[in-house]
C-alpha cells in the first residue's frame, strides 16, 4: 500500500512538469505549438488546432559599429 501511495504522489507532482521534447513541433522543427507566442518569439506560420507556430528570435548580441 506504501509503494502504491508513493507512485501515486510522484506522478501526481511529475503530471504538469513540461518536457520540450514531447511538444509538437513545426517550421522544420525549429518552431513549437503553442496558444501564444513569447515575447522573444515570434508568429511563423500555423498549427493545426488553432494553434501558433512560434520560433525564437536570434538576437544580434556581438555586434560593434
Amino acid at each position: 500500500m506504501r509503494t502504491f501511495l508513493f507512485l501515486f504522489v510522484v506522478l501526481f507532482f511529475l503530471t504538469p512538469a513540461k518536457n520540450a521534447f514531447f511538444d509538437e513541433k513545426c517550421d522544420k522543427l525549429r518552431g513549437t505549438c503553442k496558444n501564444n507566442c513569447e515575447k522573444n518569439e515570434e508568429l511563423t506560420s500555423f498549427c493545426q488546432k488553432s494553434l501558433k507556430c512560434c520560433r525564437t528570435i536570434q538576437t544580434c548580441e556581438n555586434t560593434t559599429d
